[in-house]
């Protein structure tokens, strides 16, 4: 059953989003990868939300893949994104050494999704 497993991503106009409600393991993180790249290309979202407020940790493994994510998104010119960081997670990843460059964070779905709209708005068109 693990093979069939999935992270629902729902559409909200240019927005995907994506509410990570279950313990991940790598096959699911890899999984979640792989369908927001073909989703944001099938749509041409323009922005990407990941609520990870449920987790209480991510290992270097999900906390790399999360920012793959995020890079990968913004290959296809669409921004990340990443809310609901639980303090423990946070202290996690900066002990793991995890930077995630380029990702922006803000603390719930809400300032996430205004983050999202000003970037957006603020977007240098010549900014791939």
């Amino acid at each position: 059953m693990v093979g069939t497993e999935r992270i629902p991503i729902l559409r909200m106009g240019e927005f995907l989003l994506v509410s990570i409600q279950v313990d991940m393991h790598d096959r699911l993180a890899l999984q979640l990868q792989e369908d927001l790249t073909s989703m944001i290309t099938a749509t041409g979202a323009r922005g990407v939300l990941i609520d990870i407020s449920a987790l209480d940790m991510v290992d270097s493994f999900i906390g790399r893949v999360l920012g793959n994510i995020a890079v990968l998104s913004r290959i296809l010119d669409a921004r990340t994104v990443i809310v609901g960081m639980q303090p423990a997670v946070a202290i996690t990843l900066v002990e793991l050494g995890i930077s995630w460059q380029g990702v922006k964070t803000a603390l719930n779905v809400e300032r996430g999704m205004e983050l999202l709209r000003t970037t957006l708005d603020q977007a240098d068109p010549d900014d791939g």
